[in-house]
């Protein structure tokens, strides 16, 4: 099959894959830094996709019925700028900008650029991306899109690309292609299989994808197995590409210690790219870049969600709140998504996957790759809910983090946090999230502690653009809030205050309950406290806090059910610590044990009786 490919297409590629190995190597030597080598190895792949397989209008490349490329050895960076500026997008001067200040072509991909959906560079992340967008493509915009993914032979070692490789045969995603840039080495290293391409075919088959080895090279190979991906139906397809890394320059090619280094400015960069030159052949027309396969039909516009309805005499979880608002916001808005990774009947997303099955992503335990998808299905246009306990998302951390890069608009929901979860013990108690989502710049996070302040919650939540984390609870709590309360992100609600105030007690979740018991102790003991209800943690409401603290003497006591370090106790404090505000933080000082949630709550010194305690001696 491959000898049937036309000559000129042929030679129109192979010219294509050495301008793209030129452009590579001048950018990175005018840089003096980045990885020419990889992007040597990976560019008649680059060049077979983007100049004669995928589908897509250069000029628009986020139009959603476009075939998508994500770049996921993102170090490669160099390779992709310079396919964009043969397609035309990209003034190919600017290439020479690379990694500088002034320039968007930065030294791994980010969506500030309009044809990069996902940052990457952390690796082992694209193919999940990939899954999002080929849900996407083929479940819910239901456009023929393809969406290929281009790997490094080493990030392969990565487990999120198993779990993503799990997905993939799942969903049975035969518009996703996968390729693997087997150029045998590593940074530091070769890699584990090297060149043993037997041992690659037969482990993505196991998992269930049909898998072609082809020479990297060989554009009428590359032509032919790309072509087989997309004949290829009921399973994902993945290329297993043996190349080497430098390909095209003779005193790089397939040699060590040659990862992550820039040729020198001058003679060394010029004896590469007089030899590459010499590969174009004469003569050899322009390819045509062939056209999106159609036209993706908008959604419905979305609608004013139902509000809640909760009687003041209900006991309502705030993660029972997230599941009936999270359906509720499915009804009136039908870009909203939802992602589970086998909790939903814990997380409550449940309801929403059964009035909504089909956009409703069962991702298993595998809550790097949920992320991961949501990134992908956020990329596409969609708002992605995804939701587990608290704890689970630390083992997702790099994905949020490459999330928050991206400013990708996905809201993740993190339940059964703190020690109040009870009996299951610490491993299953989330006490560090707060502090991680936080230590995320444009991350939003929230807290609420009631039913209706969740469920309005989630409502703000789809309506802000960017990533979002909500924390929500496993006990049953009292309703505070009227369902007609109007809640914004930034804010706070100052529950309980006097005239004579003493002392402001800042709290959010269950721990606020446990501030309102101590300040009726404390009201029944001749002491007036007020009582904040910071249920927006970043952004934070600093006016208020700054109010409540010079009206009570400049004293702020905190308490939270999370770990001292990072948590709502520090965002206070740097909220107001500048103004000569006292904070006293209370919160999980130790490593806890199981029990149940009220003896832990006071056992770890968060309780109304620690509340008082403080507030005392504070006084």
């Amino acid at each position: 099959m491959a000898t049937t490919m036309p000559e000129t297409l042929v030679a129109a590629i192979s010219n294509k894959a050495a301008h793209l190995r030129i452009e590579s190597v001048r950018a990175t030597s005018e840089a003096g830094s980045g990885h020419p080598s990889s992007c040597c190895s990976a560019a008649d792949i680059v060049a077979t996709l983007f100049f004669s397989v995928m589908r897509y209008d250069p000029k628009q490349p986020r139009q959603l019925s476009n075939d998508r490329f994500v770049l996921s050895k993102g170090h490669a960076a160099p390779l992709l700028y310079a396919a964009w500026a043969e397609a035309g997008l990209v003034n190919k001067q600017d290439l020479l900008k690379l990694r500088t200040l002034t320039s968007d072509l930065e030294g791994h991909p980010t969506p500030r650029l309009p044809f990069v959906d996902v940052a990457t560079g952390s690796l082992g992340q694209g193919l999940s991306a990939g899954i999002g967008m080929a849900l996407n493509a083929k479940r819910l915009d239901r456009s023929g899109a393809r969406i290929y993914v281009l790997m490094g032979d080493g990030e392969s070692v990565e487990g999120s690309v198993w779990e993503s490789v799990e997905l993939g045969r799942q969903f049975a995603l035969d518009n996703l292609c996968a390729i693997v840039d087997v150029n045998r080495l590593g940074q530091s290293d070769p890699t584990m299989l090297q060149h043993d391409m037997e041992a690659y075919r037969a482990r993505w088959a196991g998992f269930g994808w049909h898998a072609i080895v082809v020479d990297g090279h060989d554009i009428p190979a590359l032509l032919a197995a790309f072509d087989e991906a997309a004949r290829t139906t009921g399973r994902p397809t993945v290329l297993l590409a043996k190349t080497f890394k430098g390909k095209g320059i003779s005193f790089v090619e397939d040699k060590m210690d040659w990862h992550g280094k820039a040729l020198k400015k001058g003679e060394e960069s010029q004896k590469a790219i007089d030899e590459l030159t010499k590969q174009l052949k004469p003569g050899v027309p322009e390819p045509a870049i062939k056209k999106p396969a159609g036209s993706v039909n908008g959604s419905k516009p979305a609608k004013a969600m139902a509000p809640p309805s909760y009687k003041p005499t209900d006991s309502v979880a705030t993660r029972e709140a997230f599941g009936a608002a999270l359906a509720a916001l499915g009804e009136a808005n039908p870009l909203v998504v939802g992602l589970d990774a086998d909790v939903k009947n814990s997380t409550y997303t449940d309801k929403f996957g059964k009035q909504f099955p089909d956009r409703f992503f069962e991702n298993f335990i595998a809550e790097q790759n949920m992320v991961g998808a949501a990134m992908g299905l956020a990329a596409c246009g969609k708002i992605p809910f995804a939701a587990t306990f608290a704890c689970f998302l630390t083992r997702a951390y790099d994905f949020v983090r490459v999330a928050a890069i991206s400013h990708s608009n996905i809201k993740l929901v993190g339940t059964h946090a703190g020690v109040s979860i009870g009996e299951d013990g610490p491993s299953q108690m989330g006490l560090e999230d707060i502090a991680m989502m936080a230590a995320q710049p444009g991350v939003v996070v929230l807290y609420p502690s009631d039913a209706v302040c969740t469920y309005r919650m989630i409502e703000a939540a789809a309506a802000h653009q960017g990533p979002v984390y909500i924390r929500t609870g496993r006990p049953k709590a009292p309703i505070l809030y009227g369902n007609d309360e109007a809640f914004a992100i930034g804010g706070s609600k100052v529950l309980r205050q006097s005239q004579s105030d003493k002392l402001t007690i800042v709290a959010a979740g269950v721990t606020l309950f446990e501030a309102l018991k101590a300040h009726d102790q404390l009201k029944a003991a001749g002491i007036a406290v007020r009582v904040v209800d910071l249920y927006s943690i970043v952004p934070i409401d600093r006016t208020t806090l700054l109010n409540c603290a010079k009206a009570t003497q400049n004293r702020i006591l905190t308490v939270e059910d999370h770990y001292l370090h990072g948590g709502l106790g520090d965002a206070v404090l740097g909220a107001v610590g500048s103004e000569g505000v006292r904070v006293r933080k209370l919160a999980v000082l130790e490593i806890p044990h199981s029990g149940k949630p009220d003896e832990l709550i006071d056992h770890f010194g968060i309780g109304a009786r620690s509340i008082v305690e403080a507030a005392r001696q504070m006084l």
